[in-house]
């Protein structure tokens, strides 16, 4: 039906533009019981059928302030060697069917719409890119061999050799996969199509025309760009006198021009190869002597000279130091063979390596083996507080001297007493508390040599 047929008074009736006029007329008998809509069951529509159904209408016009957008599309440089079929000119979108009720979703429709998806379903669309496409076509006109592009040109995806095959085939002989991947490789953007055929593979004509060139000579750059005018229908299009040069350099690194002699291999016994380890048995010690440069002995004798200086003061500072890393690690204490028993604190622990010591506090006029005042305040400490001793027996007593007690194990002790130190006994003098263990290692050779000497105990 025609907009231009459509009444005036089309605003005032129940029909929307294109609905099918109903065959019974109810306006003229008004006494019918039953009553029916002229107007078609209306149901929801797509954006893509929208936009259809307003491009169908004849009269449809765009307004002065509507603009169509177009996506713009770059044209490309893209071999035409594939057999392109030509599309098959639209069908004239038939006039809406009349139909009654639910006359919105007829078959017709629906296999339109399924023909046109079929049409653009192509097999391996998604893993095949544009890129992938142009650069197997360009490899294939290059070299000729499906192998040699397997190897030599990078794809998105790891294809096989097989699968090269089969899409080159496809782009041959399939008239539908051809034509999609050449609209693709169309709308690719010139950027990509130039990076992918600078990366376009020496067919072996260009290698022959770069081969001309000595490998013993040193070409400059302007041998390579007049070479490159004089035969412009042999390299392809996107080379440069810079690519040219570079590819120069690797064929005469791998030994690949026509004037580099490659040197045949050794062979040992019969026709094998020489292998290294062959060739390094053959080989006389005499042959394999050491070079040694002048003035190498000294300098390596005064280098170990100064590493055994540094391990001595190393050494000599161990024991100073080693205080300070047992309070900061908190691990077990270790006694050696010279220290008799250890007096540890919270801080730091103090090494019996005398059969006497005195603990106190030091002062300017004063010195005393154990000093009290680095485990914390010891204000109240006297300045001789306490001795202890090692029997030839093996045991140690402790004497008090000072004026304050000193508890052992909890029990005090007065000045001028002695008591009895055990391995693990605790220790308190003025609030600061000490565990004073025995090296029973120790203490035990010294008891059998008493024995041995016989000294009175």
């Amino acid at each position: 039906m025609d907009l231009a047929s459509t009444p005036s008074n089309a605003s005032d009736s129940n029909e929307y533009p294109g609905a099918i006029p109903s065959q019974f007329d109810t306006s003229h008998d008004a006494n019918t019981k039953r009553r029916s809509s002229s107007r078609s069951i209306k149901r929801r529509r797509f954006d893509d059928e929208l936009v259809e159904y307003s491009l169908s209408l004849p009269g449809a016009s765009m307004g002065k302030g509507e603009k169509r957008i177009r996506t713009q599309s770059y044209t490309s440089q893209v071999p035409e060697f594939l057999a392109v079929v030509t599309p098959k000119p639209p069908a004239p979108t038939n006039e809406r069917r009349r139909a009654s009720k639910g006359a919105g979703g007829g078959p017709g429709r629906k296999s339109h719409r399924k023909g046109q998806l079929s049409q653009l379903s192509t097999k391996d669309l998604g893993r095949w890119k544009p890129t992938d496409d142009l650069a197997l076509i360009i490899g294939v006109q290059q070299t000729n061999d499906l192998r040699m592009v397997h190897r030599g040109i990078k794809f998105s995806c790891r294809f096989t050799v097989g699968e090269l095959q089969s899409r080159w085939y496809a782009l041959l002989y399939n008239a539908e996969i051809s034509r999609v991947a050449i609209a693709a490789m169309r709308n690719l953007h010139p950027d990509l199509v130039a990076h992918v055929q600078q990366q376009a593979l020496y067919s072996t004509a260009e290698e022959e025309l770069l081969g001309s060139l000595s490998s013993n000579s040193h070409p400059a750059i302007e041998k390579f760009q007049e070479l490159l005018e004089q035969n412009p229908h042999v390299f392809y299009p996107t080379r440069t006198a810079k690519s040219l040069m570079a590819h120069w350099q690797l064929m005469k690194q791998y030994q690949l021009l026509p004037d580099q002699v490659v040197l045949p291999l050794p062979k040992g016994q019969g026709d094998d190869v020489l292998t290294f380890s062959d060739a390094e048995d053959t080989m006389n010690d005499n042959e394999l002597q050491d070079y040694k440069e002048d003035g190498i002995d000294v300098e390596m004798q005064i280098a170990d000279r100064i590493e055994k200086k540094n391990i001595r003061l190393l050494e000599n500072s161990l024991s100073r130091w080693q205080v300070l890393v047992q309070s900061v690690a908190g691990g077990s204490v270790e006694l050696d063979k010279n220290t008799l028993a250890v007096l540890r604190g919270r801080l730091v622990r103090y090494l019996m390596r005398s059969r006497e010591i005195a603990v106190g506090r030091s002062t300017r006029d004063h010195t005393i083996d154990v000093d009290l005042t680095l485990e914390g305040p010891s204000a109240k400490i006297s300045r001789k507080q306490a001795t202890i001793r090692l029997r030839n027996s093996g045991d140690f007593f402790m004497s008090s001297e000072g004026k304050r007690p000193i508890f052992v194990d909890g029990r005090p002790i007065l000045q001028g007493n002695k008591v009895k130190l055990n391995h693990n006994s605790v220790i308190e003098i003025a609030g600061l508390r000490f565990v004073f263990l025995i090296n029973q290692d120790l203490i035990n050779a010294i008891r059998q040599e008493a024995v041995k000497v016989n000294i009175p105990m």
